[in-house]
């Protein structure tokens, strides 16, 4: 397939571009995308009506890559070039299909967001539980084998365990769940951004 997903925007046209869809306003930092044809920016295998289908994993990681390494408060806007014209309402339908995919995706992120957060909380009651296990036995066990070594081994054993059982829970309350978070927020910024699209090799209008 014949994709030039890049910053560079495919080789440059001289004389003046037919554009469609919204204007991008002033201020706004502008993703490009240049493709041959609209259909190439859409997974195939996709059976689902145009305005609905999902975008080419490709098409999704340029444009999402591109968006990850600008602020995260820049206000996003989407420019595509198409060597050739489809059918008038291809704009308006590609700005449909931007913002109803990057619209789920963000969903989808926060309820992965939240199934995060049910094990955590499970994890942490486990852990906690098991922590509180593992101080009493191990209290129990170095009073019954007092004065022996065996006893003071198996009760930092079993702290050290307990201790282990809450790695989990820590780990998604205080590393897992913020870039998760993130992307949500990216989807959100993508799905809202305007798009335009051009058609450099496109006859001029007379």
């Amino acid at each position: 397939m014949s994709r030039r997903l890049g910053r560079k925007g495919g080789e440059s046209v001289a004389g003046p571009v037919l554009s469609a869809g919204e204007g991008i306003p002033a201020g706004y930092d502008v993703i490009k995308v240049h493709v041959g044809d609209l259909r190439q920016l859409f997974n195939a295998m996709d059976p689902s009506p145009f305005r609905d289908r999902d975008l080419d994993p490709n098409a999704e990681e340029f444009i999402a890559g591109w968006a990850r390494e600008l602020p995260s408060r820049a206000r996003l806007a989407l420019l595509v070039q198409i060597d050739r014209p489809g059918a008038a309402d291809e704009p308006t339908l590609l700005h449909d299909a931007v913002r109803v995919f990057f619209s789920y995706r963000a969903t989808t992120a926060r309820q992965r967001l939240r199934r995060l957060f049910s094990v955590g909380r499970r994890s942490l009651w486990i852990g906690v539980l098991f922590l509180a296990i593992s101080i009493v036995v191990g209290g129990l066990l170095k009073r019954a084998l007092a004065g022996r070594e065996v006893g003071e081994l198996l009760r930092e054993s079993l702290l050290i365990g307990g201790w282990v059982a809450m790695w989990r829970p820590l780990e998604i309350f205080l590393y897992n769940w913020w870039p998760i978070l993130d992307e949500a927020r990216l989807f959100d910024r993508l799905s809202a951004m305007p798009v335009r699209v051009d058609y450099p090799r496109a006859p001029a209008l007379p």
